[in-house]
């Protein structure tokens, strides 16, 4: 992780999103030297103002309305200038941080399983939400200082230069103490940001999984634990928060501070060198002298002020960026591949999730083309990493798999998992009409073949029965479906995507007795003559498998077709009779 106070290579990649905002900024840039040139002058006016007070009831009144019709021209224009960058600093910002957005969720999509499996996903989610939010806030806050700003600091440093040399070192030998406290809170809060920002996706990952999973909670109970567990999580954030504000909320304060003595320094100099006889000084020079010499600092001071919101703005471009750099998968370009005839063979096959722990070790099988093959096994047998490893969303660490004779890792990753088709156990659909969801893995399938898909998983008069049928929207924001007719729909969409080779994971483990019986009928018929893997614990939905692999530990323990495997009277017969059994007592 990066820890530095100002980290010039984060703000240097971050920098072309913000010039891409071209016309706004340029735009900015012309109403920020507007604005800082008529800040200026309005001390000018105040000083010139003040000039025309000569003594005790000697005023020159008719110089002084001049100054004063002019002072609010000027005014007016000053604040209509910075109006015109507030709302160009929100564009910019959130123009900016959308183009992150867009970077970064286009690089999500390219990185490998791996990566989700080993990070959290309201971490991830978090990176999109909390962290980049905070960037936008930033980005706005200080756009606006910005281009105002360097604009007074130029013109007050010349214009104090003109009034008087001696003033303007006693301003200079203070500006550098305001830049040595920023530097020094923002080193010291840091790394406060940063593990106040890790935290936050902490929180984020755990509320996810609470309010996602909420039907399990109250079945178990465990509310009260759920709010201990997240009473730590945010007590740890207070703290953490605590911390990093309060070290950053030092930074204004004491660069004000600063800048008084500076106030104060000016006006007794000042004085001194009227009380000398110096004939450039006047009163009213003094007075603008002073308002420039607080012009000088301010800048640098809001800045300061701002440190909380740079801070925090550094640290979620850190994590956003640490996602960027994660390495996505290998770039293969698209080429003709013959028609997929469906054989596949494992050579020698070995992998683990983690080096020192093997899963699969010197594993060879082979499914010829058309074939029904089912794998059972208890948890942790390698049954999900067969689908893994065939799908390549982890490689081969060594031997290798073959489809059709030609090894997988030839086959760019695209073209390969298009050749599959995968019910799991877990569904999954999203928010959108219900033809969106069905025609997921194929956009121009017809209604005709969808209608054709929903007859056999038995979901076509339920489908018509809707408000608006097929466009009928489905979801949080739409009708609400059981498990088991969420179930029933995945299964529709790997029907109407067609694929030459099938994957079933627990395809029908929410599915009542009866309408299982009509998906398996309907799978014998999709599955005809395409190579089919089914991973399963229902043994009774995989008789009339061709094979059946019986895995342990990474490896075929038993292989044989249904009867086969019974008559061996192994470690299948001892399941499936175990499983029996169990139904009889259940029934």
């Amino acid at each position: 992780m990066r820890k530095k106070s100002f980290d010039w290579q984060t703000f240097t990649r971050f920098l072309p999103y913000l010039t891409a905002s071209l016309k706004e900024n340029l735009f900015a840039l012309v109403f920020g030297v507007i604005a800082g040139g008529t800040s200026v002058y309005v001390t000018f006016l105040i000083g010139r103002a003040i000039d025309q007070l000569i003594g005790f009831g000697r005023v020159n009144f008719n110089a002084l309305w001049d100054i004063l019709w002019l002072f609010l021209i000027v005014i007016l224009i000053t604040v209509f200038s910075q109006w015109i960058i507030q709302r160009l600093g929100n564009q910019v910002a959130y123009q900016s941080v959308n183009r992150l957005r867009q970077d970064t969720f286009a690089h999500l999509n390219q990185l490998p399983l791996q990566t989700y499996d080993q990070t959290p996903h309201g971490s991830l989610m978090s990176r999109f939400t909390n962290d980049l939010d905070q960037v936008s806030v930033a980005v706005s806050a200080v756009y606006q200082q910005l281009f105002t700003g360097v604009t007074v600091i130029i013109l007050a440093f010349f214009l104090m230069l003109t009034l008087n040399v001696t003033l303007t070192l006693v301003v200079l030998l203070v500006t550098p103490i305001i830049f040595f406290v920023s530097y020094w809170v923002a080193k010291r809060s840091q790394n406060d940001f940063r593990q106040q920002q890790e935290i936050l996706g902490d929180i984020t990952s755990f509320i996810n999984e609470r309010v996602g999973n909420q039907s399990l909670v109250k079945a178990f109970q465990q509310e009260t634990r759920n709010e201990v567990d997240f009473d730590g999580l945010n007590q740890t954030l207070r703290v953490r928060g605590q911390q990093a504000m309060y070290s950053s909320s030092l930074t204004n304060p004491v660069s004000r501070f600063v800048d008084h003595l500076a106030y104060v320094a000016v006006g007794f100099v000042g004085a001194w060198l009227i009380l000398r006889g110096s004939t450039t000084v006047t009163v009213g020079m003094i007075a603008s002298f002073t308002i420039y010499s607080t012009q000088f600092s301010k800048p640098f001071i809001e800045i300061s002020g701002l440190m909380t919101q740079i801070q925090g703005a550094f640290a979620g471009l850190n994590r956003a960026f640490d996602l960027l750099d994660q390495p996505i998968e290998t770039v293969e370009a698209t080429r003709t591949l013959p028609a997929v005839k469906g054989e596949i063979v494992f050579e020698n096959v070995a992998f683990a999730y983690q080096a020192d722990r093997p899963l699969i070790t010197d594993f060879s099988f082979t499914a010829h083309a058309g074939e029904t093959i089912a794998i059972v096994g208890k948890t942790g047998a390698g049954k999900s990493t067969l689908v893994n490893l065939l799908m390549r969303f982890y490689d081969v660490q060594a031997g290798k798999i073959l489809l059709d004779n030609e090894d997988i890792q030839t086959i760019p990753r695209n073209q390969l998992r298009q050749s599959f088709g995968m019910v799991l156990q877990d569904t999954w659909l999203f928010d959108a009409t219900l033809r969106e969801n069905l025609t997921y893995g194929r956009p121009e399938a017809t209604n005709e073949m969808i209608y054709n898909a929903l007859k056999k998983t038995e979901m076509f008069d339920y489908v018509m029965d809707l408000p608006e049928q097929l466009d009928t929207q489905i979801g949080h924001y739409g009708v609400k479906l059981s498990e088991g007719q969420r179930q029933l729909l995945t299964i529709t969409r790997t029907m109407i995507a067609n694929p030459p080779m099938l994957i079933l994971d627990e395809a029908t483990s929410s599915v009542d007795p009866l309408t299982e019986k009509k998906i398996q009928d309907a799978f014998l018929a999709l599955m005809s003559g395409k190579t089919s893997f089914v991973i399963a614990h229902r043994l009774a939905t995989i008789q009339a498998a061709d094979q059946i692999l019986v895995m342990d530990q990474g490896q075929i323990i038993e292989q044989g077709t249904h009867e086969q495997l019974l008559a061996a009277e192994g470690a299948y017969h001892a399941l499936y009779h175990a499983q029996f059994q169990q139904s009889i007592t259940l029934e």
